[in-house]
């Protein structure tokens, strides 16, 4: 053993893992440095496809492995930071041209326009090609704005299903931007979740975060909805009725949003509204969504055909049947084929629904509208993990390591990128989510953004605890992200809290990639050192500030100290709850203390107001407002670690009392019109500043 506790570099083992950007140690969020286990490294590089399992097979496969790259004159994939950015070096002697995006064939030392373009490069009668990323220098920055945070699902209206639906969206942010001056409407993920039950119906663990759900779909905004022929249009009714009665029981406070029963109602109904023969604009914009999905969309909706026969496992599908290319899958797809045809109009009607909700945002004067979320992984029985299986760590799932917010550390139980695969594919795939992810919006936001530089790997059977870290090429995943949001016209927000290596938020930061900044993480000294709060001109600028997030306590919650009542009444708790009660309260206390000497408090409309009134204090170019802040709602969405005990992500959004508060009742809620005006001068006082700076827009 080494001195930090690692094994010596000589060791084969470790060499090959290095290698292939697998970790053989790493350092805690308290720096101490950990070996990671032997087996965990073995069964970390045989999903790679390499056998390690002996110091024999691991020096073979390393001198395989550099066999492969000495034979290659470029690598598959070769990024250039900026049109003009210094190009990588060739093999002595090399020849080099580049077959651009668009046909045009340029010198690879000359500028490049941003995309992906084919790099090939010539020596001595040998040919080799690559992808070749140009990456734009940095993305425009984000605006000064402020708007609000939400979960699609609890924003339920009188008109609902039974759970918020696109519809209730496009009544939100019409609303918000025309009557508050709201700037975006930030959503958690609207990811195809799988069918059947729902033990975990985390937005979060998604079957594909390729297509969105049509659970999201509003049945009579649908236009074939109004051309239903008498009987189909009684069946519809019924179920309509049905689904009136279950939102009725979850806006009455008497049930939980039920997210199958929803599911199924709709889909009955949306089979009856397909049947409708449609019109030639119609069937030639259905056609034309069709060909620009291509086999992305072919590949879900034949997945969805065949869960819908044979459930939604696929492992437990006949194995000619796993592989989606094979020739059983295509004679399934034959006979499926109209199953197959609607569920790709169930994405197409989906797709023009957000497409119709980021239109009434921007027609409402938001400037950046809908910002939607990128969901770290997806469910290893999913449709993408099917569809992509070759791109996936077979037997792998990404997690945390143990640190003090989980000590025994973290497994979501979703397949993680391989990194050598991702650069076979010339991140393809990775670009092709972003560009579905973007397309609806005015910026995306990515869970979890470290992992594009590294991913706790668990072995499936081990603990987290028994993970390591696998580096991905930050570089490669940053210019495909950023490529594709320029090519949008939006900008990126990066979930970047805990632990996090410190590069990575300067390299966010240097291609202006906006971070995320909460109230009860913003400490003196780091949250861990926790020296008092951070005064507000210390802040980052280029960050999202909010107080809380669908993870955390709601701000009612945690100044009444009722989260640590919560998570007593669960036994959640590693100390004893005198202990935690009165760090809560000194926390508080703490921030309160921060608020007087600001002279924020007292404040008339109450602390929560005056949290809010602090965050217009910082540099941050984006305030982010959780939705149930304004109404008082006192329940977490999300109690990480707690689906068999408390009804995660089954919430309608609810007032102090827990009564629940539809979309139309929201309109009412004195604090919301409060934050509006405070926000409203934030955004005025930056306009004249910009204009002092700059000019007038127009002027020179």
């Amino acid at each position: 053993m080494s001195a930090d506790g690692g094994r010596p570099g000589s060791d084969p083992l470790d060499r090959l893992a290095a290698a292939l950007g697998v970790a053989a140690e790493y350092r805690t969020d308290r720096g101490r440095q950990v070996a990671v286990p032997r087996d965990t490294l073995v069964a970390v590089l045989a999903s790679f496809g390499v056998d390690a399992s002996t110091p024999a097979a691991a020096e073979a496969a390393l001198a395989a492995h550099g066999a492969a790259r000495a034979a290659r004159l470029v690598p598959p994939c070769v990024v250039v930071k900026g049109p003009g950015g210094p190009r990588p070096a060739l093999p002595d002697g090399a020849r080099a041209e580049v077959v651009c995006a668009d046909g045009r064939v340029r010198a690879y030392e000359g500028p490049l326009p941003v995309g992906r373009h084919t790099l090939t490069v010539e020596r001595a009668g040998l040919r080799d090609a690559a992808v070749l990323l140009v990456a734009p220098e940095r993305l425009a920055p984000a605006p000064y704005s402020w708007g609000f945070l939400a979960q699609s699902y609890f924003l339920l209206s009188r008109r609902s299903w039974g759970m918020g639906d696109l519809g209730d969206l496009t009544d939100l942010v019409s609303w918000a931007g025309r009557d508050l001056g709201a700037d975006f409407v930030q959503l958690g993920p609207l990811h195809a979740m799988e069918p059947g039950p729902l033990p975990d119906p985390s937005p979060y663990r998604p079957s594909s975060r390729r297509f969105p759900d049509p659970m999201h779909v509003r049945v009579e905004a649908v236009p074939e909805f109004a051309y239903l022929p008498d009987e189909p249009r009684r069946r519809v009714r019924e179920l309509a009725a049905r689904a009136a009665a279950l939102n009725a029981s979850v806006l009455s406070g008497d049930a939980l949003i039920r997210r199958e029963e929803v599911r199924e109602l709709k889909h009955r109904a949306l089979r009856e509204v397909y049947e409708v023969p449609r019109g030639p604009g119609r069937e030639a914009a259905f056609a034309a969504y069709v060909a620009r999905e291509g086999s992305d969309l072919t590949d879900f909706a034949t997945w969805c055909a065949l869960a819908d026969v044979r459930g939604p496992s696929w492992r437990s599908w006949p194995a000619a049947l796993r592989d989606p290319r094979s020739a059983a899958v295509a004679e399934a797809r034959h006979v499926l084929s109209g199953e197959v045809d609607f569920h790709r109009w169930l994405a197409w009607i989906t797709d023009e629904q957000l497409a119709g909700a980021q239109r009434a945002a921007r027609e409402a004067g938001m400037p950046i509208g809908l910002v939607h979320d990128l969901a770290v992984g997806v469910a290893p029985e999913g449709a993408d993990a099917w569809a992509l299986r070759h791109c996936l760590a077979e037997g792998m799932s990404v997690g945390a390591p143990p640190d003090d917010f989980n000590p025994l550390g973290q497994d979501w139980g979703q397949p993680p990128w391989r990194p050598d695969a991702l650069a076979a594919e010339g991140y393809r795939p990775f670009a092709a989510l972003l560009r579905a992810g973007l397309r609806h919006a005015g910026a995306l936001r990515v869970d979890h953004v470290m992992g594009l530089f590294r991913l706790w790997w668990v072995p499936e059977g081990r603990p987290p605890s028994e993970g390591t870290y696998v580096r991905y090429d930050g570089d490669a995943m940053l210019a495909v992200l950023t490529a594709e949001a320029e090519a949008a016209g939006a900008f990126v927000i990066g979930e970047d809290l805990g632990t996090v290596e410190p590069r990575v938020r300067a390299e966010l930061a240097a291609r202006n990639i906006v971070g995320t900044a909460v109230q009860r993480f913003e400490y003196e000294g780091g949250s861990e050192g926790r020296l008092g709060p951070l005064p507000p001109e210390r802040w980052r600028e280029n960050c999202m500030a909010t107080l809380t997030t669908h993870d955390l306590p709601s701000t009612a919650a945690w100044l009444s100290g009722e989260h640590v009542d919560l998570r007593a009444s669960l036994g959640l708790l590693t100390r004893p709850e005198e202990a935690e009660k009165a760090e809560a309260a000194e926390e508080r206390d703490g921030w309160m203390a921060e608020l007087e000497r600001l002279g924020l408090l007292p404040d008339p409309a109450g602390e929560v107001a005056a949290l809010h009134t602090y965050l217009c204090l910082t540099p941050a170019r984006m305030i982010g407002v959780w939705l149930p802040d304004v109404t008082g709602d006192r329940r977490p969405q999300n109690l990480p670690g707690t689906a068999a005990v408390h009804p995660n992500w089954c919430l309608p959004m609810s007032d102090e009392r827990g009564r629940p508060v539809s979309v139309e009742e929201l309109t009412g809620a004195p604090l919301v019109h409060h934050l509006a005006r405070t926000f409203g001068k934030r955004s005025e006082a930056h306009r004249v500043t910009i204009e002092e700076r700059h000019g007038k827009p127009g002027s020179c």
